[in-house]
């Protein structure tokens, strides 16, 4: 789970404009265990949450069984003995993201279906869905947040980097956008990645809205550095 292939897909039938050159790699740092992400019909982005930082013991178990998962970090400077060191922490506690069937997703936490037992049983008391308080289902509860793919591949664009100043802003009024446009970075660590430009934590930098999770930002990105995003360019 260290790293993740500099990479880009194309998704099936969508306007992403990330092309099929090759597939990343989720990898498990224990096993050595590796799986592929594939665009899949039957599949979806779900946010989980794992009790009490369990979030990598949960990773581990699902990419074992053969599961996309992926957990965003960052870098940060500790004190350690007095001294400042930079680790590798994850960006979002308690948080991984898996493409998964809903069925699966079912399995995995709820041990759902008798005939199809989970394939990480110990992960059922550890996993619950990541809610979207924004939308209702058809019986009037809160259905399980699920990331558009296009959205969720512009996110590890960004967050691959691992870069100790991006950010996770979960409230919009610490943003201050400069416009409506959307921009791509066409240089740097976060070449590639689009969003909108904003002022954040008095720098410059790119945001991108991860649907009703929250907002993530890039770290300072010079105006060189940014193509505004015209019809014409979409692909």
């Amino acid at each position: 789970m260290d790293t993740l292939s500099n990479v880009r897909i194309a998704e099936k039938g969508s306007c992403c404009r990330l092309t099929p050159a090759a597939i990343p790699k989720a990898e498990n740092k224990h096993a050595g265990v590796s799986v592929s992400y594939a665009p899949d019909p039957t599949k979806s982005w779900f946010v989980l949450r794992a009790s009490y930082g369990r979030e990598n013991l949960a990773a581990d178990d699902m990419i074992g069984a053969g599961y996309y998962v992926y957990v965003p970090r960052h870098y940060q400077w500790k004190d350690v003995d007095g001294h400042p060191k930079r680790v590798l922490k994850n960006m979002i506690p308690n948080i991984l993201f898996a493409y998964i069937s809903a069925h699966d997703a079912d399995i995995l936490i709820r041990n759902a279906d008798p005939a199809y037992p989970s394939p990480c049983p110990r992960l059922s008391p550890i996993l619950s869905y990541y809610y979207d308080h924004f939308a209702e289902s058809p019986t009037g509860k809160n259905p399980p947040l699920t990331i558009p793919p296009s959205e969720m591949l512009n996110f590890i664009e960004m967050t691959k980097t691992q870069d100790e100043n991006l950010l996770l802003v979960q409230n919009p009024d610490l943003i201050h956008f400069k416009s409506d446009d959307e921009v791509e970075v066409t240089d740097g660590m976060f070449k590639g990645v689009r969003g909108r430009v904003a002022r954040v934590a008095g720098q410059q930098r790119v945001v991108i809205q991860l649907s009703s999770f929250g907002y993530f930002t890039t770290a300072y990105v010079s105006s060189a550095f940014l193509r505004k995003i015209t019809p014409h360019t979409q692909q």
